[in-house]
């Protein structure tokens, strides 16, 4: 092969898919399958969250929105575009990342719930991951891609038989990378059948721990928790009922809505996103991709492109 992926959460498909598409052969190692992954766990909406320097956040952000208006166009992919609503206790100036988005606007004081006193209103793709994953894993078996699946203990092993490596692993990469400024951001969530609701909520400034309400096609995804080096992946029951509590506070069809699942991920988190090429210790090229936080969907098809870009300048 011309390129081993390691890594199979939504990064990682994501630069193999682009790979393909570049006319290189590739194959996917990694020890968890995607529906394993903490891509799976999450709620996934574009969101810029967690995720470093602004500049290049921005610039991958944009490209992977694009890409998501789309994918949005054909239902099996898992991708749909929805209006969300973000809330805040004070005012706030306008989002950083507001001219990446097609439609925003400033809530009028009629769209605020009791405590608020400003939010946005604004449109997103929003990724179904158990359907998105599984579209992107397809689409990457049917152009000839490979997935082989075993535990990575050292990043230039795994490239013995190949011209070189796309290093895809999230939180593995403290270990494989040797990169101790990789920290995990434990994630919890709920997951509950979905009464009726249509339109994203966002609460990240709730003084309990910040709040969202992400439906789906028959459920929703309730959060969540920021736990920065926290690694434990048991959901803490706990930390479930504040979920739910905080969440129908802002929603109340949610009171009477059944509990499917409890969830745990951990983001990878780092003070920058690492996508850059570095060298093998047998002189291969290597190029890394990660320490996404919490928008790896997020900037998942800009950051694929850009390795596209790495790549062929490695192999020339």
């Amino acid at each position: 092969m011309d390129v081993a992926v390691v890594g199979c959460g939504v990064i990682g498909l994501s630069a193999a898919v682009r790979l393909q598409e570049a006319g290189l052969t590739v194959r996917i190692v990694a020890r968890d399958l995607p529906l394993e992954t903490t891509s799976n766990v999450a709620a996934a909406i574009w969101y810029p969250y967690r995720a470093y320097p602004q500049t290049r956040v921005l610039e991958w952000g944009s490209q992977t929105f694009a890409a998501f208006e789309e994918l949005a166009a054909t239902q099996s992919t898992g991708i749909r575009m929805r209006e969300v609503k973000e809330l805040f206790r004070t005012g706030v100036p306008n989002p950083w990342w507001m001219h990446a988005v097609r439609q925003i606007r400033r809530c009028d004081a009629t769209e605020l719930p009791t405590g608020f006193v400003d939010g946005f209103v604004f449109t997103t793709p929003v990724a179904e991951m158990p359907i998105y994953l599984t579209y992107l894993m397809r689409r990457f078996q049917a152009g000839g891609g490979v997935i082989e699946q075993r535990a990575v203990g050292v990043l230039a092993a795994v490239a013995s038989e190949d011209r070189m490596i796309v290093h895809c692993t999230g939180v593995g990469a403290k270990h494989l990378a040797s990169d101790p400024s990789v920290t995990p951001i434990r994630g919890q969530v709920v997951c509950v059948e979905n009464p009726g609701i249509d339109q994203v909520l966002l609460d990240e400034g709730n003084p309990d721990g910040i709040t969202y309400i992400v439906p789906r096609s028959a459920d929703c995804i309730l959060g969540g928790t920021a736990e920065v080096g926290a690694d434990g992946l048991e959901p803490d029951p706990e930390v479930a009922r504040g979920i739910l509590l905080r969440c129908t506070e802002l929603e109340p069809r949610l009171r009477e809505a059944r509990v499917l699942s409890h969830r745990v991920g951990l983001r990878p988190g780092r003070p920058t996103i690492r996508l850059e090429t570095d060298e093998l210790p047998d002189g291969r090229p290597c190029v890394h991709n990660y320490g996404h936080g919490g928008a790896g969907v997020t900037l998942s098809w800009g950051c694929a492109d850009e390795v596209v870009r790495l790549v062929r300048t490695a192999l020339g």
